[in-house]
């Protein structure tokens, strides 16, 4: 029988996951495949540590450049992550003619173009399921299942230490502080979370998949980011008597009517009958709207040793296929072919229109509410609905307003206005809607 040797670049919780993976499931992948998949190499810094995995001897070694350099190693998994040692590892397995799998967000958000071109340029497949979603299919979704459709937009959330924290904070009242302190006890959370809290891990998967979607070159430095941080339960409180929940979406649309696309991170209300409010925990979801099968929704863990390591093996395995049949570069990396790839224009934040929230901090007194709607109405706001406490004399006190559709530069310039305001004391806040009533 045909054998198809792997070498795994990174021996911690994904490599060792797929390395399990690949050892307990081998009859039945033998038996999908007519191929029999076998690990003959792998390696990391540390080969001491017990990972539960029975293997072969002289299966482990210090030297990654061991697995590169052989010759039969056919499939190169690269694990490690990180944007150095792991690019320099990736572009010399290439070299060699080696397919590469990677789990590496970070990377191809980065550094994808280059990585691809180095592929085409030498035969060679590049997978990365597990780079967005987990176990989600998404990307095979975006270049197989929907190669039929226009993809008109994509909504998801794609980073569970953040929707952890959120749902926390929405369904037992924990503040920002208590419920990331509960993600990092759990594991959900690394001791510094910035990367994720901040957006920019959401940003590196939402990267990847509108370059899928639109057949554009991957542009990760025009996306919009902002993290949740400075969400509080005050705001989810208030948002939920108005019948929303709030999320950390990756969002990307068609704006057909500027030629362009928005791809923008941020924290989001949105309505409980979208499917998305319902999902909880450190579970990661993604709503796809396509011209032919109108809304489809993926739905599972995002991060993990195994549904991780599921991602990889399906990439190793479908690579195993096209070996199989000489189909190197069946399917293009990016959805479309090569000569189609181009760069596309992603609207600035400030261009974007939505419908707002907005928690003002203000004096308790006669016609601040006056003052407030009339800056935004001079900034073309038109508000939907307010919501204002009772009167405490001489207090502060919250008014929050939800707005109908408004221009991005044109909020940000009347809340600079209103917080010049002496009646208004703290900064204002504001949240940006999507699928608004």
């Amino acid at each position: 029988m045909k054998q198809i040797n792997i070498g795994i670049a990174g021996f911690g919780t994904v490599g060792s996951g797929v390395a399990r993976l690949l050892k307990n499931n081998q009859a039945l992948l033998t038996e999908r495949l007519g191929i029999q998949l076998q690990v003959k190499k792998i390696a990391d810094i540390d080969i001491q540590t017990d990972r539960g995995i029975e293997l072969s001897k002289n299966v482990l070694t210090n030297d990654t450049f061991e697995i590169i350099n052989d010759p039969e190693i056919d499939i190169i998994v690269e694990t490690i992550g990180g944007e150095t040692i792991a690019k320099k590892i990736i572009l010399a397995a290439m070299e060699q003619g080696k397919h590469v799998v990677t789990a590496n967000k970070a990377l191809l958000a980065k550094h994808g173009n280059e990585i691809i071109e180095k592929a085409k340029q030498k035969d060679v497949e590049l997978a990365f399921e597990a780079s967005v979603g987990g176990c989600m299919p998404i990307i095979k979704t975006l270049r197989e299942s929907l190669a039929g459709n226009k993809i008109m937009g994509i909504n998801g959330i794609l980073n569970g230490t953040c929707n952890y924290i959120l749902s926390k904070i929405s369904n037992e009242g924990l503040s920002y502080d208590d419920a990331l302190a509960e993600a990092q006890e759990k594991g959900y959370a690394e001791a510094n979370p910035a990367l994720d809290v901040n957006g920019d891990d959401t940003a590196h998967k939402l990267a990847i998949i509108s370059a899928l979607a639109y057949g554009m070159h991957i542009q990760f430095d025009d996306i919009f980011v902002e993290g949740i941080t400075q969400i509080t339960p005050m705001d989810i409180q208030f948002a939920n008597q108005f019948g929303y929940c709030i999320k950390l979406l990756a969002i990307t649309k068609i704006v057909e009517s500027k030629n362009a696309i928005e791809a923008r991170v941020h924290p989001t209300m949105i309505p409980y009958s979208n499917m998305l409010s319902n999902v909880n925990d450190s579970y990661n979801a993604v709503s796809i709207i396509g011209d032919a099968v109108g809304e489809m929704v993926l739905y599972g863990y995002g991060a993990g040793m195994m549904p991780t390591a599921s991602a990889v093996v399906s990439d190793i395995v479908d690579i195993a296929r096209n070996i199989n049949v000489s189909a190197i570069g069946r399917i293009p990396t990016l959805a479309c072919e090569s000569c189609y790839i181009r760069q596309m224009t992603i609207l600035p934040i400030d261009e974007i229109h939505c419908c707002f929230y907005f928690r003002f901090t203000a004096m308790d007194s006669p016609g601040v509410l006056s003052k407030i709607a009339g800056v935004l109405g001079k900034h073309n706001i038109s508000i939907n609905c307010v919501h204002q406490k009772g009167r405490k004399s001489k207090q502060a006190v919250p008014i929050v307003m939800l707005t109908h559709h408004a221009k991005e530069s044109d909020v940000r310039n009347a809340l600079s206005e209103i917080q010049a305001l002496d009646v208004v004391w703290e900064p204002p806040m504001f949240i940006r809607i999507e699928d608004a009533h």
